[in-house]
């Protein structure tokens, strides 16, 4: 698809519904694109990783999402294009808002996306074309911004209460200190569950707070709720992987994990002595663990996922030894709002709708009551959010399993700021984009960087120490077994290139490494390497954003002549890349 082919395709628009595994068009104009027919008596919306984006923001899809193993080809690791091909008569809101494809066009075309003003507006729609629903939220709510920092998650606790939140779960939202994650979870109106989410062996005899000191559940593990006269059992699945993937400092008394056997037990505590008319798991374990888990447990009717980020705009059937579970994901950044329309039987559920709507703030208005909100809890930090730092000549992005040009801006910046010969970056999936052009602002720069242990780093290395590295984040995203992948992207890298074989097997996959001048990184060669958020020991140098922020300053004009994308090996024809900037070989 060309550029001409792609923004005459804007120019016309469609709809797609998926009505119980069926797709089905129907014309409409843009003004309509919210306006639902009826279906069932129950309908459940669902948001996931807003990452504290409260005002509406760019966000660019991947041109890299690849699948390995039984996930190779497979929703959601599909990308521009090859997507296109696989969901047939997706709307053109949906291309923009599903497909990198000619992104800073479109966004000109179709503006920001999410903002919880904007969501509010769709929310107290969707709910009140219906007698009764239910909003639940997958978490990575409380973190990604600086309001959100600063304010230690409560910016975000009182919007999830405004926007009407009845049942989330979590991930960064672990990354505050353990009281203030507790505090915010008391503050919420809603009910933040966990089944998945225990005290240590330890903690259990110290008296820390929990839900039920018997079964050593931090969190309630699950909430029935009445949708309609339908009673619907939410279980929670946090991020199983918290501990390792994040600091455990914070959270020390409590422990994490998938917990297939216990989360099979409480389905069936649930089924056996609920009764509930569904049973929807609220997961934060990742597009592809859930997929797997889905495959392993009964009793499930509708896994409704987040943590990597993928816009999944038709549900996977999974069959299993008990039946089918439906799963989905509802994409990042407040772009989108999942729409569950239940029907049912005598038996439970009998048919569904499921439709994933992308939210435009341009074809929403805001919600004078959250927005006046919003104004109000991000009034004292506007004039440091608002500095405009530089500008730069293209697309600045994150999103992807390698590099992105937001993320060489922080590379660049760490090795030149802090005098190394390398640097590393971890590849978190979130962080929003920015056009050409448009300045580069504080509040921007803090979307890419914004936590609780963004301390710097400068040490000695040994090329054997980088490859570790390297090889271990290529496993934890290439793994064939999603039960032993993170869901987070790959190192970013600066001032070294390198050849990745996202097929072959751990100790593998990385390979002719090598500094700018073109020699040989060397096992017992050491080698000064910058970068931040570790997470095992807290480093001692300046925040990440100081590092970045003065790079920016010093330069104000950003041009990329390079992006330091690894060559990669084996993945022609893979449909989870295309229009790679690197070597395919």
């Amino acid at each position: 698809m060309d550029r001409r082919e792609f923004i005459g395709i804007l120019a016309k628009t469609w709809i797609a519904a998926t009505v119980s595994g069926c797709t089905t068009l129907r014309p409409v104009r843009e003004g309509e694109l919210y306006n639902l027919s009826p279906f069932g008596q129950s309908r459940i919306l669902h948001i996931t990783d807003t990452h504290a984006q409260l005002n509406p923001v760019y966000f660019r899809e991947p041109n890299v999402n690849l699948g390995v193993g039984s996930a190779f080809g497979q929703i959601p690791h599909r990308v521009g294009k090859n997507l296109l091909d696989a969901v047939p008569g997706m709307t053109p809101q949906d291309v923009h808002a599903l497909t990198y494809l000619d992104f800073s066009e479109a966004a000109e075309r179709y503006g920001r996306v999410g903002g919880f003003s904007h969501l509010s507006t769709l929310i107290q729609q969707l709910r009140g074309d219906v007698p009764d629903s239910l909003l639940l939220d997958g978490g990575d709510t409380w973190q990604g911004s600086g309001t959100a920092l600063w304010t230690r998650g409560q910016d975000m606790v009182g919007a999830c209460n405004l926007l009407g939140v009845d049942v989330m779960t979590g991930h960064w939202e672990f990354t505050y200190e353990e009281a203030e994650v507790l505090k915010n979870a008391a503050m919420f109106k809603g009910d933040f569950v966990a089944q998945n989410i225990k005290a240590t062996d330890d903690a259990l005899f110290e008296g820390i707070p929990m839900f039920n000191e018997d079964s050593g559940h931090i969190f309630p593990p699950y909430v029935i709720k009445v949708v309609n006269g339908r009673r619907i059992a939410v279980i929670g699945q946090a991020f199983p992987y918290t501990p390792i993937a994040n600091p455990q400092r914070f959270i020390p008394n409590w422990t994490f994990g998938i917990q297939e056997e216990d989360l099979q037990q409480l389905i069936n505590k649930v089924r056996g002595v609920e009764r509930p008319d569904a049973v929807i798991l609220l997961s934060h374990n990742g597009m592809d663990v859930d997929l797997k888990l889905a495959s392993r447990v009964q009793g499930l009717d509708f896994i409704m996922g987040g943590h990597t980020h993928d816009g999944v705009p038709i549900p996977v059937s999974v069959k299993n030894a008990g039946g089918v579970t439906v799963v989905t994901n509802a994409g990042s950044n407040g772009k989108f709002v999942s729409v569950l329309d239940l029907a049912f039987g005598q038996s439970g559920v009998s048919g569904y709708r499921y439709q994933l709507l992308p939210v435009f703030s341009n074809l929403l208005p805001a919600d004078p009551v959250m927005q006046s909100y919003i104004n109000d809890v991000r009034a004292p930090y506007a004039s440091i959010l608002d500095e405009e730092l530089g500008v730069a000549d293209t697309l600045l992005f994150r999103r992807g399993n390698f590099n992105g040009t937001f993320d060489q801006v922080i590379c660049s910046a760490l090795t030149e700021q802090l005098d190394a010969e390398i640097s590393l970056s971890p590849g978190f999936r979130w962080g929003t984009s920015v056009l050409p052009g448009e300045p580069i602002t504080m509040e921007r720069l803090l979307d890419q960087t914004c936590m609780t242990y963004p301390e710097t780093y400068v040490r000695d290395m040994s090329g054997a120490e980088l490859k570790m590295i390297m090889e271990s984040v290529a496993d934890n995203l290439f793994n064939i077994d999603p039960y032993y992948q993170q869901g987070g992207d790959m190192v970013r890298t600066g001032g070294m290139s390198y050849t990745c074989e996202p097929g072959a097997t751990m100790g593998k996959r990385i390979t002719d490494m090598r500094l700018p001048n073109g020699d040989l990184i060397k096992d017992a060669k050491n080698y000064k390497v910058a970068g931040w958020a570790t997470v095992g020991s807290q480093s001692t140098g300046p925040a990440v954003w100081d590092v970045v922020a003065d790079h920016l300053r010093d330069r104000k004009t950003i041009h990329l002549d390079k992006i330091d994308t690894p060559r990669l090996k084996g993945v022609k024809g893979n449909p989870g890349v295309a229009d790679y900037p690197g070597e395919l070989i």
